[in-house]
């Protein structure tokens, strides 16, 4: 068997494929793509799989394109939807089309001159000068519709099972459009794979039909399975429905690390094989070490860094490392005031917080800082009994009553952390 399928399948990453496309692997270095349709300025987590599988491809030495759907997104897959996309302008659309294909770029090797360097598409490029007539005439012809009909994506709305009846004639020809997608890359790029998730093998398999009748050529279909969690729930959004973005504008690489590692075991021990890119050897050895001492979460704090480090850098996984152990109480004061503020809050997320005058807080008797001045403790008396038990912490150190706060004492020059015993934290904004 062709070693990339071997590696998909013992990554637990195989779905389906079609006959001979192991042969085909086998025979020559084969160009495959896949697409990714621009729904939003960034990829969320749910494509790093679709990433992750280019990725693989080209170190097994075939070559990877990744298609950003600038024509495609202007319609919507109804695959997997129970209701129709909105539909986007077209300069919302393009500005989503640059947006991915600079983050895709950092993913595959773009560089060098070697016949499997990574390609992007754009199949607005392709489709935006074909009339509908043309595309009725000399695409849709060769499909039927009783073929379009039998696709489960179809099926599925037209039935009513999806939660609604119907869909529109719009997006009934995506199958169609992305077909297309497949026989111009064909001639045009050498494209003899398409790979995606498995909810797009009908799709997929429309594109080597029409290889077949258009162009008598032979093309192939490679699917990954959906991913879900361990108790079978929806993978890659945070319990209020969040997505979990690749832009660390939209969802910072503290967060982004700290939904990796509160991965369960079950999850992280299937999430390791998924999303590194370590080797057999050295997972099943994570994982045996993590059995021994699941308390220690090392299989969870591998994947975190692991995937942190590939979406972001290991720069920004340091950092993210090092917010998160500020909880944890195994980092300094210095730690801490090199936050940033968005870190900062995020770390210290539901925490109540008061906005301080700098005059009240910079130089201020430390026992008139937690009581009247901020409202942490109730009364100066309070303030001065927690003082001499040494239940005081600022900005996770412990402070006496002779503490006075100073400018290089604020996190970002504009918070400071006040902390009663271990679990009682309140957050001074200075204006």
């Amino acid at each position: 068997m062709n070693s990339f399928i071997e590696e998909l399948k013992w990554r637990g990453l195989f779905a389906d494929m079609m006959p001979g496309t192991d042969e085909q692997l086998n025979k020559e270095v084969t160009t495959a793509y896949i697409g990714f349709d621009p729904t939003a300025d960034s990829l969320h987590i749910g494509s790093l799989i679709q990433i992750k599988i280019l990725a693989h491809f080209q170190q097994h030495g075939h070559k990877p394109i990744a298609l950003v759907g600038g024509a495609t997104g202007m319609i919507g897959d109804p695959s997997g939807k129970s209701a129709e996309r909105n539909l986007l302008d077209e300069a919302t659309l393009l500005h989503y089309v640059d947006c991915l294909k600079n983050q895709l770029s950092r993913f595959l090797n773009f560089d060098g001159n070697k016949p499997n360097q990574a390609e992007l598409v754009n199949n607005y490029d392709w489709m935006k000068n074909i009339s509908f007539l043309d595309f009725a005439k000399n695409v849709g012809k060769n499909i039927t519709v009783n073929y379009m009909m039998a696709k489960d994506s179809v099926k599925k709305r037209l039935s009513g099972d999806a939660g609604v009846d119907g869909m529109s004639f719009t997006e009934f020809t995506y199958q169609l459009i992305q077909g297309y997608d497949f026989l111009h890359l064909y001639q045009n790029n050498n494209v003899k794979l398409q790979m995606g998730g498995s909810d797009q093998w009908g799709n997929i398999t429309t594109g080597t039909e029409l290889i077949r009748r258009k162009a008598q050529g032979e093309a192939f279909a490679l699917t990954v399975p959906l991913i879900t969690k361990a108790d079978g729930s929806k993978f890659g959004k945070s319990e209020s429905g969040e997505n979990y973005w690749l832009d660390k504008k939209k969802t910072s690489p503290y967060k982004f690390y700290q939904f990796w590692l509160n991965a369960t075991d079950d999850d992280a021990e299937r999430f390791i094989k998924f999303y590194t890119f370590l080797s057999k050897e050295e997972i099943e050895a994570l994982i045996e070490d993590h059995k021994t001492a699941p308390h220690e979460r090392k299989l969870q704090k591998r994947l975190a860094e692991e995937v942190t480090v590939w979406v972001h850098g290991r720069e920004e996984y340091e950092k993210a490392l090092k917010a998160s152990e500020i909880l944890f109480g195994r980092s300094t004061a210095e730690d801490l005031v090199s936050l940033d503020e968005e870190t900062f809050l995020e770390v210290f997320d539901g925490v109540p917080q008061k906005e301080v005058a700098k005059a009240d807080v910079i130089g201020i008797n430390i026992v008139d800082l937690l009581s009247e001045k901020s409202g942490f403790l109730k009364s100066k008396s309070e303030a001065t009994r927690e003082l001499k038990g040494n239940a005081i912490s600022i900005n996770k150190e412990k402070v006496s009553d002779a503490y006075t706060a100073n400018e290089t004492d604020l996190i970002d020059g504009k918070f400071l952390l006040l902390q009663k015993g271990k679990k009682s934290y309140f957050i001074v904004k200075v204006i």
